[in-house]
């Protein structure tokens, strides 16, 4: 089965059509072998695979038989069929722990928090993240200046200089053409997926920009995405931020909808992240909590200490006012209110 739409064909390359017999069992023997020593790897059960969930169980329960570390598995599809690939394997279905989500960049949010709400609904939670970033042709941008690359990922009208049904099947869309920068990134795929309750990202680099994800050799043409990934890193460690503990609460900022205008992470009670993308200020509901909450601002550009805005303190019993930011009123600031 090839392609999206799954178009009956040979494919040498899948090993056993796609079925766990002895090559692709073979196969992922040597690859558990290889790296299942190493620290924090996740099993990816397929890309934009088009395995059967009978299939993608059978790989999953191979996989957990054979790896002695008994790491995370998850698996990856194309963005319009989610529902489709990851319903049936939800709960006491599959021995998956996770999803690893493709999506625009700017809908991480949103599917992120939807799979983590479904996963706990069915009884057992999944660790979320979100691993290619679209539009496919662009994927997470270089810095600005790398190889003369202005900061902003648009993409190219008809490349390759195509012409008759090959040209019109590639039409950028409307968002390839408005353009993108690693700020939007940073505050859409990053925190977008952080504030859902995600597990965080891995970056794809498309197939149009400078060192881009077919021939890239040069992985610090995305130096401040990185920088902007360590001081995400830095900030829950420095500040002891018991995120496994803490699900997301937009509705407490006015946002229901959990659009990519203010996102809330919450230990109800007793800890709560604002990520403000647009900077500004915002409400929070403390409705049925009683106590005083100390009121601090992150820096998610440059990370650092926590900074004191206007706003110190609240008093918990109602809607609160969290005041201006501490500097850059019009750029992303986290709010770190802490009983």
């Amino acid at each position: 089965r090839r392609g999206e739409k799954a178009e009956a064909g040979l494919v040498p390359e899948s090993l056993d059509g796609g079925r766990p017999g002895p090559q692709r069992k073979l196969y992922c023997r040597e690859l558990i072998a290889r790296f299942a020593h190493n620290l924090a790897l996740n099993w990816n059960i397929g890309e934009e695979n088009t395995q059967t969930t009978e299939e993608v169980n059978d790989m999953v329960n191979f996989i957990r038989a054979t790896d002695p570390y008994q790491h995370h598995i998850v698996i990856h599809t194309f963005p319009p069929q989610q529902d489709k690939v990851y319903t049936p394997l939800l709960g006491a279905r599959s021995q998956l722990t996770g999803a690893s989500l493709q999506n625009g960049w700017n809908q991480v949010h949103q599917r992120t928090l939807k799979w983590v709400t479904e996963s706990a609904k069915a009884g057992k939670p999944w660790v979320v993240a979100n691993d290619e970033q679209g539009p496919a042709s662009l994927g997470v941008p270089p810095d600005p200046g790398y190889q003369g690359f202005d900061g902003v990922a648009r993409a190219k009208e008809n490349p390759e200089g195509k012409t008759g049904k090959k040209a019109a099947k590639r039409e950028s869309s409307p968002e390839e053409k408005r353009g993108y920068t690693l700020d939007d990134i940073r505050k859409a795929t990053l925190w977008g997926n952080l504030m859902a309750g995600g597990a965080g990202v891995e970056y794809y680099f498309g197939y149009q920009l400078p060192q881009n994800d077919l021939v890239c050799q040069d992985w610090r043409s995305r130096d401040k995405s990185w920088d902007y990934c360590r001081i995400a890193l830095e900030f829950f460690h420095d500040n002891r931020i018991p995120f496994w503990e803490m699900n997301n609460a937009n509705a407490l900022i006015g946002n229901p909808t959990n659009d990519n205008s203010k996102y809330c992470l919450a230990r109800a009670g007793e800890l709560y992240l604002v990520y403000l993308p647009n900077g500004g200020t915002t409400a929070l509901d403390l409705s049925g909590v009683s106590g005083s909450f100390t009121v601090q601002w992150f820096n998610p550009r440059s990370g650092g200490l926590l900074r004191d805005g206007a706003v110190k303190s609240v008093n918990a019993g109602g809607q609160v006012a969290l005041g201006p930011p501490p500097a850059d009123a019009a750029q992303d600031w986290l709010v770190v209110i802490r009983r």
